[in-house]
């Protein structure tokens, strides 16, 4: 059945095309290494690309190349490359698309250990880096130098929920023969598509919302082109980043409710995000839903819908948050995201409180900012937790 002219949520259940001969109605878990060629010719013809055979689970396997053909559908690409985690990812980029003496542009706002491998480890190397604000395209502009190779984003930004125009890095990029990458976490191709504006290449940790549960840890990177592919999917093989088969049955299998854990997680969030910002305790919220948010007109431009993450600012500063921390009953303090649970952090106390006060503040981190990944429970058991616990400031 050709798939591309279906609804997301039916593109969810059916994309991909996989079929074995039993007629499993579900992708099965081909937990093997290796597998066996039906003759030294056929061998041959699998290393040389010139056959679908099966080779090695580090290099391609049916279990995996049935989430890869979903995942490339849903974000309208090319190839999907599935790998062992959001950073398998973000390192797989990294080296098949830099090289020595070149720079990238990032969000000074971008995932932590995005920014820090690249600050700490691939500077060794000779790769160069600059930070600023994506939001304001502006930045980027003045940011470009002669060696600049790539601008790498994540919108909206984590944990600022600062919203980059997509249309606007690619115009930016082709001024300059630049690469365009877009981490979509936040989004996932639910809520936004990068590619259709015109990005090289998107990618996801698709441990969040993607998955949904909490019980897996990876990554997939989508291009847009097949020269991009070409150069990405050697460099996840030889780096040995690939995902397990079981991992893909699973993320396969929580790809099915992507759109239904959405809907119920982002109209929970439109009601906790107004809630908030009426709260007495609550400095400022930043969610794409509200009309408060600095780019809420570019959100309904270029997101389907607002998401289910939220950004907001405890009077108090860093004391305050950690209270907020330490009294919640009902969402979980823990790190990561976009799952059933409700979760929720503290930047200034938790995953940033090694950072330099200085460089958190430049990020637009603040010592009061909460980050607040909106589950699947019942609303108003959110918000009674969330009521009993800021009363304790």
């Amino acid at each position: 059945m050709d798939t591309k002219n279906l609804g997301f949520e039916s593109k969810l259940i059916h994309a991909g095309a996989f079929e074995d001969q039993f007629g499993s109605a579900t992708v099965p878990i081909y937990q093997t290494s290796t597998f066996k060629f039906k003759s030294a010719d056929h061998g041959a013809a699998c290393f040389a690309g010139e056959s679908d055979g099966y080779i090695y689970t580090r290099i391609n396997n049916p279990t995996i190349d049935a989430l890869e053909k979903l995942v490339a559908e849903l974000e309208n690409g090319y190839r999907a490359i599935a790998v062992s985690s959001g950073m398998g990812a973000v390192n797989t980029i990294y080296m098949g698309l830099l090289s020595q003496g070149d720079h990238m542009i990032s969000s000074a706002a971008v995932y932590g250990p995005s920014r820090v491998v690249m600050e700490k480890h691939y500077s060794r190397f000779g790769v160069e880096s600059t930070y600023v604000d994506t939001s304001n395209a502006e930045n980027i502009r003045k940011a470009i130098r002669p060696n600049t190779k790539m601008i790498f984003i994540e919108t909206p930004a984590n944990p600022t929920m600062d919203i980059t125009d997509l249309a606007e890095v690619v115009k930016i990029a082709r001024e300059h023969n630049l690469i365009t990458v877009a981490d979509n976490t936040f989004c996932s191709p639910y809520l936004q598509h990068p590619l259709d504006f015109g990005f090289d290449v998107v990618f996801h940790s698709i441990t969040k919302f993607m998955n949904g549960h909490a019980d897996v840890v990876g990554g997939i990177i989508v291009s847009r082109e097949k020269k991009f592919d070409s150069i990405l999917r050697p460099m996840m093989i030889n780096m040995g980043c690939n995902m397990d088969p079981h991992q893909a049955y699973l993320v396969i299998r929580g790809l099915k409710t992507l759109s239904l854990r959405m809907d119920r997680s982002q109209q929970s969030a439109q009601k906790i995000a107004q809630y908030l910002s009426d709260h007495p305790k609550i400095e400022w919220v930043k969610y794409p839903g509200l009309k408060s948010h600095p780019q809420y007109a570019l959100a309904t431009k270029q997101m389907a819908g607002p998401g289910a993450m939220i950004s907001f600012e405890v009077k108090g500063g860093i004391k305050a948050g950690k209270i907020l921390m330490d009294n919640v009953k009902l969402c979980l303090l823990a790190v990561s995201l976009g799952g059933v649970e409700t979760l929720i952090q503290h930047p200034a106390s938790m995953t940033h409180s090694k950072m330099a006060a200085a460089d958190r503040l430049s990020a637009g981190i603040t010592d009061g900012l909460v980050r607040f990944s909106v589950g699947i429970e019942n609303v108003e058991d959110i918000l009674a937790d969330l009521e009993q616990a800021l009363g304790r400031i």
